[in-house]
């Protein structure tokens, strides 16, 4: 049986980034992942070019972390999104700003940051197991036992960074889930979070349409960010986000210019009364989306009643569109629910039940928006899972 200090379950990024921490610290250090490659779901995000961090304000960050985000505050106070930034920078890997303060490696490539993480563990000595499943562990007086198939390995701290549910195809099957109810630790329910959105909605004329900022609203939640009309109903940014909050059966509103105000529109209107709908609409609407909303109403505007008018100025500002229901866990973005928090210390992401036993990234029942702030989640937890703590 091989002796650690430390070993960390899971080659993601709050994994590698456990494994960078502790290794900085002098501790011996061992990263198990059972794919044959580090970072396998990193690689697909931000369309491959890895959407690493966001550059906002601490509050900004927190706004983008909707599950449980202020349980971060003491995680954020000793490693945050600057220090992602500072932190990449230093180890030959400078980040751009994009819209939305996305934060992207300048050479648009996810394997930058993959090899950037990997070739700082190799440095500090880090030792790496890949293509290794963990069958069983156990605690046994003060050592954390852990049985792979083939061989046996033993530490004093075991940093859990196993992932949610969601994408199964990378390896995240809720193992880390599996660890945690073994020491007796709750598990909250698990559910989709940042998925595309089922709709009761006649969007096949808009399908493969995108728009940017527009606003999306239900109750109290309002979201502005970039939308996607597809086969099944509505992907993008703004769609993903407001995810977190249905379940299905629900009506959104849809505000295709919440630049514009009611009145602003109605005075558009009353400007161009001599001219066809669908070209004045197209002053302000994609072309295939000013066609579908005048598809109902009379051709030219003089012609439209007050009525219709108003009834036009709805569609535009708040289309009502009916959710049924959002894609998969296997086809989500992120896992909403995880490790009850209640269990967890937050200025160690110790157990409060097993000494030595730390969870970090999206096995915990954390869950961000898309846009650098699950990667943001993943990082820091992992450096402050993987820090020594006197």
């Amino acid at each position: 049986m091989t002796d650690y200090d430390t070993i960390i379950v899971g080659g993601g990024p709050a994994g590698m980034m456990a494994a960078i921490s502790a290794a900085s610290l002098g501790q011996r250090c061992l990263l198990i992942e059972k794919n044959k490659t580090l970072g396998k779901k990193l690689a697909h995000t931000g369309g491959g070019r890895c959407n690493v961090t966001n550059c906002g304000s601490l509050e900004d960050i927190l706004a983008g972390i909707p599950g449980n985000g202020r349980f971060l505050y003491s995680v954020f106070s000793q490693f945050d999104n600057q220090d992602i930034i500072r932190f990449f920078a230093e180890n030959g890997v400078p980040l751009k700003e994009e819209d939305h303060g996305r934060m992207f490696p300048t050479t648009d490539k996810s394997q930058t940051i993959i090899q950037c993480l990997v070739s700082k563990m190799t440095d500090l000595g880090v030792t790496l197991k890949t293509r290794t499943e963990v069958v069983s562990i156990k605690k046994q007086d003060e050592r954390f036992l852990i049985k792979a198939s083939s061989e046996s390995f033993e530490a004093t701290k075991l940093i859990v960074t196993t992932g949610g549910k969601s994408y199964p195809s990378t390896g995240s099957t809720g193992f880390g889930y599996d660890i945690a109810r073994h020491f007796k630790l709750e598990v909250t329910d698990l559910e989709a979070a940042e998925s595309p959105l089922l709709t009761v909605f006649p969007h096949k004329a808009l399908q493969g349409l995108s728009l940017d900022n527009v606003t999306l609203t239900y109750g109290k939640h309002q979201i502005t960010h970039d939308l996607l009309f597809t086969h099944f109903g509505l992907s993008g940014p703004a769609a993903l986000r407001l995810s977190s909050f249905l379940k299905g059966g629900e009506t959104i509103t849809l505000d295709m210019l919440p630049g514009e105000t009611k009145e602003s529109l109605q005075t558009f209107l009353d400007d161009n009364r001599e001219k066809n709908l669908k070209n004045a609409l197209k002053q302000h609407l994609p072309e295939r989306l000013s066609d579908f909303i005048s598809q109902d109403f009379p051709e030219k505007i003089k012609q439209l009643t007050q009525s219709d008018l108003e009834q036009l100025i709805k569609q535009v500002k708040a289309l009502p569109i009916l959710v049924s229901g959002k894609m998969s866990l296997a086809k989500s973005f992120v896992t909403k629910g995880g490790v009850s928090l209640k269990e967890i210390n937050p200025k160690t992401l110790e157990s409060k039940k097993v000494a030595g036993l730390h969870f970090a990234g999206e096995v915990l029942d954390i869950n961000a928006h898309t846009g650098g702030f699950n990667i943001t989640c993943a990082l820091c937890t992992g450096w402050v899972a993987g820090s020594l703590h006197v």
